[in-house]
């Protein structure tokens, strides 16, 4: 039944007779009924409330049924609502029209209230299941809106939670690599250290009793005099103590790399840590040493360090020294890969250089960590993808499309920080690390 759902329907008719008797049968039927004289007023009462369907007489003065129709259908406001035409004409190319602007049946005047009824209940029912469609249809979109969202966040998590593991992997193999060979250099160093402080003792006293026999005995035989010339005596007792110093300068040379490595490969506590950041880069170029030197096939690669005044920054210290291990490797794969097809002379005229510059922020709360090169660059569209996991413009075997993500997680998602790029092709890379403080 038509009242079931106490729907409105709005009546456009200007003869009177006919209006108060579609209005007397719809009433009975439960409806609530709205009227117009005419399509002006009709299409402002459409626009101005809810309607479940509108009969809509075709001869009018001025604004005719089509025209009416034509004009309810184009607004969004009122085009879904289902419009029956009332005519007294039974032109078969009226009733085309009508279809053709909308209109979703016609009524016959005179008219039969039976037939009425029965016409508006169908359009009424298919409205209301057209409108329970439409709005299941749209919780479907929600739901499936809501489920993309939630796999989509279950996915970068997922990366994310991945990231952290083969970061965690690669630093505790590289870690627990330089670690053990930072503990092997210390105990034999050690012993050296120990050993060669004592043996300066003994050579300076050696040195002292022989020039003590050198002066008791001005003339001594001619055997040794011989073997003194042999051995080049007296330059034997100037150069000794300085090759003894020598040593002593290497073997602190050996202690400091050890000590470099122990600073690269530091495990981190449960929470961040005082650290000085200059230590990690040196530490992490010391690591890299072997790349940065010359090779068959270009000369060595400049390091330029511009270490500003920069306090301690509580961090992670592997995971940073991690990240400037990735930034300057990339460095060098760049120069290295700018450097093919270039002969050793062109290289040699035209150098390539890693710059490393260290500041504080101009808000003074954050550290800021530039590593530029004059590499091969990248283009815009690369520069885009270059923090996506997996992505990477190395050749097969050559890159894993891992670090620079794993790079901005462990700046921006462990640090709070923020890291960048900017580059252009031909004209190198310049990436910046930004550290809160």
């Amino acid at each position: 039944m038509i009242d079931q759902h106490h729907d409105t329907i709005l009546i456009v008719e200007d003869d009177r007779t006919n209006l108060s008797f579609m209005a007397d049968a719809l009433a009975r039927s439960g409806c609530k009924i709205e009227m117009a004289a005419n399509g002006i007023e009709a299409i402002a009462r459409a626009k101005s409330g809810r309607l479940d369907l509108i009969l809509l007489d075709i001869v009018m003065p001025g604004m005719d049924g089509f025209e009416t129709c034509r004009r309810l259908k184009q607004s969004p406001a009122t085009s879904d609502i289902p419009i029956i035409l009332m005519t007294a004409l039974d032109d078969t190319a009226d009733k085309v029209k009508g279809l053709s602007l909308g209109a979703v049946d016609y009524i016959t005047k005179p008219f039969q209230a039976e037939e009425v009824l029965a016409r508006i209940n169908v359009h009424l029912q298919m409205r209301s299941l057209t409108q329970e469609l439409e709005n299941r249809n749209s919780e479907l979109e929600r739901r499936v809106v809501e489920r993309t969202a939630e796999l989509t966040r279950a996915l970068n998590d997922l990366r994310k939670f991945q990231l952290q593991l083969v970061q965690s992997e690669k630093m505790s193999a590289l870690g627990q690599l330089v670690a053990g060979v930072a503990h092997e250099i210390n105990n034999p160093i050690g012993f050296i250290e120990a050993n060669l402080s004592h043996a300066s003792l003994y050579v300076f006293d050696l040195l002292e009793h022989l020039q003590l026999y050198r002066e008791a005995l001005p003339a001594p035989p001619e055997k040794i005099l011989d073997h003194g010339e042999a051995i080049d005596l007296d330059y034997l007792m100037e150069d000794l103590p300085k090759m003894i110093a020598s040593m002593r300068v290497g073997t602190e040379r050996i202690r400091n790399i050890s000590l470099s490595l122990r600073t690269f490969s530091r495990a981190d506590a449960n929470e961040a840590v005082p650290f000085d950041l200059h230590q990690g880069i040196d530490s992490t170029l010391l690591i890299l040493q072997h790349r940065l030197k010359a090779n068959s096939d270009r000369p060595a690669i400049k390091v330029i360090k511009q270490y500003g005044n920069l306090p301690s920054v509580k961090c992670y210290p592997s995971q940073l020294n991690q990240v400037f291990m990735n930034l300057i490797g990339n460095g060098i794969d760049a120069i290295d890969c700018a450097s093919a097809g270039m002969s050793y002379e062109e290289l040699e005229k035209n150098p390539h250089w890693i710059k490393i510059t260290t500041q504080l922020g101009a808000d003074g709360d954050s550290a800021v960590i530039s590593i530029e090169d004059n590499g091969v660059g990248m283009s815009g569209e690369i520069q885009q993808k270059i923090f996506d996991y997996l992505f990477t413009t190395k050749p097969l075997g050559k890159g894993t499309g891992i670090g620079l993500a794993i790079s901005r997680h462990i700046v921006e998602e462990k640090h709070r920080g923020h890291l960048s790029c900017s580059s252009q092709p031909n004209c190198g890379a310049s990436f910046r690390i930004t550290i809160p403080l």
